[in-house]
């Protein structure tokens, strides 16, 4: 069926759905690669955090034992300014996150913006619209792939409560500080596993993305005509064109006949008219040349002409093969030609 869309897009096609926000994008990509530079970023300014943190505690607990500043700035100068040193210690971590994000997404589409997308669609409201999402392919991909994420962080989950009870038994027999370390450095490599599975989801994702849209942007043969006509015109109006132009070049070239010194012809199916200026001329140049039917009519318009016509078979074909209209005869025919014209002056003097 010509709706079919079987047609691979086509350049033109991709630049106007790049103009409108249609990019290929992974949002799974982007959530790892943030994922990833907000872990790496966290093991090194965890200390940082750690220390700045605890330490404005204890100054707000000695704050707290300093009745006098406690009744007059309050419990909740100290929560609040005790929040917002970790909210500063902790922004270079949101920053990283941020910039990783911003990196996921501008490496597939190559840093696009555009506020084409961000517009209100009312169609979008449309509840037959919205029940064909809900049963289509791309729908049941994202459930199947929350799912999988549910699984993977009860797993962990599990994982990590099943291991760490029995430490909290057991670290009552070691140092407050070497059981926070053992646990920090589990906790580390839980989030890295996690990480790890939601690494194999957005390859996965990644190539499904990838398929769906070259899918979406596929073109029928009737879109791949339509669009042809529009880059490069009606091939039935360009047609009618180059045969005007070729009537054209033919009714120029018929008007030179009357000029030419010699027609050259094989008896009917080829003629060539050569036209030779000594002054100005190094060769004799085309003026005129066909074959069958404007063969005869370059005959025709010679002997109304008075123009000499010379029967030659050999010389017809040869400079008709060799030449192109208005120019001059290549350098291997000069001699045969030149014995021609010479018959022709010769002609010529002695009907003068």
């Amino acid at each position: 069926m010509a709706g079919d869309k079987t047609e691979k897009a086509s350049p033109k096609k991709r630049r106007d759905e790049r103009k409108k926000g249609n990019v290929f994008k992974s949002q799974d990509i982007v959530t790892v690669v943030s994922l990833l530079g907000s872990f790496c970023s966290l093991r090194f300014l965890f200390p940082v955090i750690y220390e700045s943190t605890v330490s404005y505690a204890k100054k707000c607990i000695v704050g707290v034992g300093e009745l006098k500043d406690f009744q007059a700035l309050g419990g909740g100068y100290y929560l609040r300014d005790l929040l917002l040193q970790f909210i500063k210690s902790s922004l270079p971590l949101l920053l990283v996150a941020v910039f990783m994000a911003a990196l996921g997404v501008g490496s597939q589409t190559k840093f696009l913006f555009t506020m084409k997308n961000a517009t209100p669609k009312f169609s979008r409201l449309n509840p037959i619209g919205g029940i064909r999402k809900i049963i289509s392919l791309k729908s049941v991909v994202e459930l199947s792939k929350s799912l999988i994420k549910i699984i993977v962080l009860l797993s962990v989950l599990y994982q990590f409560l099943k291991r760490c009870l029995p430490f909290v038994t057991a670290s009552l027999n070691i140092s407050s500080l070497g059981a926070a370390s053992y646990l920090l450095q589990y906790i580390y490599s839980m989030i890295l596993k996690v990480i790890m599975w939601f690494g194999v989801i957005a390859a996965f994702d990644f190539l499904y993305q990838w398929w769906d849209y070259e899918r979406q942007l596929m073109m029928s043969k009737q879109e791949v005509k339509e669009e042809y006509k529009q880059q490069e015109g009606d091939p039935q109006i360009k047609g009618r064109i180059r045969n005007l132009q070729r009537m054209r070049a033919k009714q120029r070239m018929m008007q030179a006949v009357p000029t030419a010194d010699v027609v050259i012809r094989n008896p009917t199916h080829v003629a060539v008219a050569l036209k030779y200026d000594i002054s100005s001329d190094r060769a004799p140049i085309l003026v005129a040349k066909g074959v069958d039917h404007t063969a005869l009519k370059i005959v025709e318009i010679a002997m109304d002409s008075h123009v000499e016509i010379i029967e030659n078979v050999s010389v017809a074909r040869a400079v008709y093969s060799s030449t192109e209209l208005n120019q001059e005869i290549p350098p291997e025919l000069y001699g045969i030609v030149a014995d021609l014209m010479i018959y022709i002056y010769q002609l010529k003097g002695k009907k003068g």
